[in-house]
Formats: structure tokens, C-alpha cells, sequence
């Protein structure tokens, strides 16, 4: 489903040596399958997620996404391939203000022209524990709520491909449990890849695969301290 192959992403700053953000990455995701990518800030986690998304393009490397390539689409076909193939769970200042919640989880479903885009999200969103907030604005949300709209929006169109870059960052330790449980549940009965860039080990517990990034390059992620009473255990 998903295929990367020796991506390389460089960042040059001035006359400096250039600085490898994805250093030779490679990793294959089967659909159904929820990876996460575990490290510390600067690692190159957003990066990355921003190349499998095409928001980037490598200097060296190939994404592959149900057998299409990623890096060499124009900008109408990458346009369309995060509209239609691709859920994208972002930060909460990326909602649109004074927009209401069931309106602003709607967003890629209006844009595609789907119809029944109210009926469709409902279910989703109350799934998400926001039953009784559909009709509050975003500025009446909580930091939390919001970023549950976003999660909301992100699995509208049911792409086979979610990237998610610390999604739970504004949740508290149980909605953590409750929002990542559900995510994962959506990857077996959807079929669809959930790639999360995280520095929680307990969020990261939830992937059927852990990697560690460090300085831009990927490895397997070996905790140093495994949590007991795991939230996988709890879920």
C-alpha cells in the first residue's frame, strides 16, 4: 500500500554542509496496518510525513502509494491525491474560525462535491465524542475538541492513507486512549494505513510497528523503559 524507498530529503543553509532531514528512509506498510514514527523534535518526522503527502519534493527517492508514484506528480494530480486518497491530521489552527464544527469537518467532502455531507460526518464525529458540540463554532471548542474535528475531517472521504503529526498533543490521557483505539479499529475495518509521528511512547504503543527517527534516519524503536500498564494494554 504504502512503499518508501531510500528517500532523501537535504536542507541547504548557505555555504553550510547541507543538513539531511530524511537520511535514506525506507520502510513498506501494508493496508490495515497503523506505524508509528517515534522521536524527539528535529528528528524528521514532519518531514517525511510531508514527502509521503507530496507537500515536499525529495532530492533523491521514490513514495509509492497504492502503486502510484508520489514524487513525480504534477500539481493538479498531487492536489487531487490529498483531496481524494489522502487524510491529513494537522494542527488545530488550521480550522477555519468562526466556522461550525460539523461545517468545518466537512470541508474535503463540500470540496469533492459529495453529497449528504452533513449525514456523512455525523457519525464520525459523535464516534469522536463531539455528538453535542456539532453546532459550536470553532472559537467555542477546546483545544482538544478541535483537534478532534481535524481527526473528523481527515477520515471524511475514507482514504487508504492517514498521516497524522502528533495528533493527540491537546488530548488528555484518557480521550489519548479513546481517540487512538479508534484509529486503529478504522485500520482494520477500512483497510486503510495510519502513519503517526509522535515522541509519546505510550501513543506510539498503539502501532502494530514502531520506528525511531533520529537525525533522520529510520530504525526500529527499542523503549528503554517499556511502560507497564500500557495504554495498548488498557484499550
Amino acid at each position: 500500500m504504502l512503499e518508501v524507498h531510500d528517500l532523501l530529503k537535504l536542507y541547504r543553509v548557505g555555504e553550510e554542509e547541507p543538513i539531511r532531514a530524511v537520511d535514506g528512509v525506507s520502510m513498506s506498510v501494508q493496508a490495515g496496518e497503523f506505524v508509528a514514527l517515534y522521536g524527539p523534535s528535529g528528528s524528521g518526522k514532519t518531514t517525511l510525513l510531508e514527502l509521503i503527502a507530496g507537500l515536499r519534493s525529495p532530492d533523491s527517492g521514490s513514495v509509492r502509494v497504492a502503486g502510484r508514484e508520489v514524487t513525480t506528480m504534477s500539481r493538479r494530480e498531487s492536489d487531487e491525491y490529498r483531496l481524494r486518497q489522502l487524510g491529513v491530521i494537522g494542527q488545530p489552527q488550521s480550522l477555519l474560525p468562526g466556522a461550525r464544527a460539523i461545517d468545518n469537518a466537512s470541508l474535503k467532502l463540500w470540496l469533492s462535491s459529495a453529497r449528504g455531507a452533513k449525514r456523512t460526518i455525523t457519525p464520525l464525529l459523535e464516534q469522536l465524542g463531539l455528538g453535542e458540540r456539532l453546532e459550536h463554532r470553532t472559537e467555542q471548542l477546546s483545544m482538544g475538541e478541535r483537534q478532534r474535528v481535524l481527526i473528523a475531517r481527515a477520515l471524511a472521504m475514507e482514504p487508504k492513507l492517514v498521516l497524522a503529526d502528533e495528533p493527540t498533543g491537546s488530548l488528555d490521557t484518557q480521550r489519548t486512549r479513546e481517540v487512538l483505539a479508534l484509529l486503529r479499529e478504522l485500520c482494520v475495518q477500512r483497510g486503510m494505513v495510519l502513519v503517526l509521528a509522535t515522541h509519546d511512547p505510550q501513543a506510539a504503543a498503539f502501532a502494530n510497528q514502531v520506528y525511531e527517527l533520529r537525525d533522520g534516519c529510520l530504525g526500529q524503536y527499542v523503549p528503554e523503559h517499556p511502560p507497564s500498564g500500557s495504554m495498548l494494554q488498557d484499550a
